[in-house]
């Protein structure tokens, strides 16, 4: 008998020879800490290592049939790949192991997904597929960024492999549905081969667009997309009052190639300040890459961080865990919109200041020095400067000098 219960994943026993896996969370390589504790960061994490662990006490115990129940938007993709391969091993060795997405297999997790055989599906259940992406930071020369580029050709290629495999699509077939990122539900996925089986019902966790198609809300989870991406018409949208708590919140990320876990975290206190904003923005995914919270988190906190010394310490703690929590760009444009203000105010209390004083009313003083010396005959500076002039004008014309 299994009850291994993690946060956001749980595997238990489903009958003689049969374990259900259910993995709602976020596809990481290891779990984030906090970064000024150093504690590990509670959230919906699939950890690599955790993950593995159980599924190898799992076949240690002879299990017959694996099910795995998906609601992830993807992640890490080595993590996913790895996670892909050992349970195609399991297939390969007589297990069966197969799927039924819940919510959404986006990604990272559509990957873990093509593992499966069969894969159920919903009427509303969605599957994402798209080009792998690399958060850059810093200044690259071109060889440096094309071998970056190469770099993710590999990881395409991989993951084209994958979904060959499964839904017996061509390579060029596959490779233009990830270049243009596509997103299929329930009947959708079944007819590109990706799924094998359409239930009944409308899935254990509801799927949803914002009223401007620029948010999918998964569970109550709001997945902001790129700048200017929007999902398409056949995802159903938000009308209920929530519709405006969830078109708000910061611009997402994306999924990278490699796990980057740079702790960023704030501070117990400073979390549980932004608790309320966290629930309904949570930036997690966008219209070029399924996104996971912690990486699209992780990329706003490193580029505000990248420009952190160019301000004070207020401003940055505010665009990380304030009340309104923002980008690195909006953080620049709140202070310089800030300091133009104490400029502006400055100035003012200058000129009022100066007409206060009633300094504008006061003639400059005379020189006493200046005064007696004109009375007593003497000559001033100007005078005998004035004289000095003459005399060499004098002197140059007895010469028959031109000056």
């Amino acid at each position: 008998m299994f009850n291994i219960t993690r946060r956001f994943y749980t595997v238990q026993t489903a009958g003689e020879g049969e374990v259900e896996i259910k993995m709602y969370g976020d596809i990481v390589e290891s779990r984030p800490r906090n970064y000024y504790t150093g504690e590990p960061e509670e959230g919906s994490f699939i950890v690599q290592d955790e993950f593995l662990n159980d599924l190898e006490t799992v076949v240690a115990s002879g299990v017959k049939t694996i099910t795995l129940r998906i609601n992830s938007l993807g992640g890490d993709a080595g993590v996913s790949v790895t996670i892909h391969n050992r349970l195609r091993e399991l297939a390969g060795n007589g297990i069966t192991v197969q799927c039924i997405v819940d919510g959404v297999a986006m990604s990272g997790g559509s990957l873990i997904m093509c593992a499966c055989d069969p894969v159920k599906v919903y009427p509303s259940s969605m599957v994402m597929v798209h080009k792998a992406r690399a958060l850059l930071i810093g200044m690259y020369n071109s060889d440096e960024l094309r071998e970056e580029a190469r770099k993710d050709d590999a990881w395409d290629e991989a993951q084209v492999s994958i979904y060959n495999r499964k839904c017996k699509q061509s390579d060029t077939v596959i490779s233009h549905m990830m270049s243009a990122t596509t997103y299929l539900i329930g009947r959708d996925i079944i007819e590109k081969g990706f799924a094998d089986e359409l239930l009944d019902g409308d899935g254990s966790v509801t799927v949803a667009a914002s009223a401007d198609r620029h948010r999918l809300i998964v569970g109550g989870r709001s997945i902001p997309l790129m700048s200017g991406e929007k999902l398409p018409e056949e995802i159903h949208t938000v009308t209920t009052a929530n519709a405006d708590v969830i078109n708000q919140g910061t611009e997402g990320g994306e999924t990278m190639p490699k796990n980057l876990n740079a702790p960023q975290e704030p501070t117990e206190g400073e979390a549980a300040n932004a608790a309320d904003t966290t629930q309904a923005t949570e930036p997690t995914a966008n219209g070029t890459a399924s996104v996971d919270a912690v990486t699209a988190e992780r990329r706003r906190i490193e580029e505000i961080d990248a420009i952190a010394n160019l301000f004070d310490a207020d401003t940055v703690r505010e665009a990380k865990y304030g009340e309104h929590p923002c980008s690195a760009q909006e953080m620049a444009y709140r202070a310089a919109t800030k300091a133009a203000a104490k400029g502006e105010a400055f100035m003012k209390n200058v000129n009022a200041d100066y007409t206060a004083s009633g300094a504008g009313n006061v003639s400059a003083a005379e020189n006493p020095q200046a005064n007696e010396s004109a009375k007593a005959g003497e000559e001033t500076p100007e005078a005998i400067r004035a004289n000095a002039k003459a005399a060499v004008k004098a002197y140059m014309d007895a010469k028959g000098v031109k000056a």
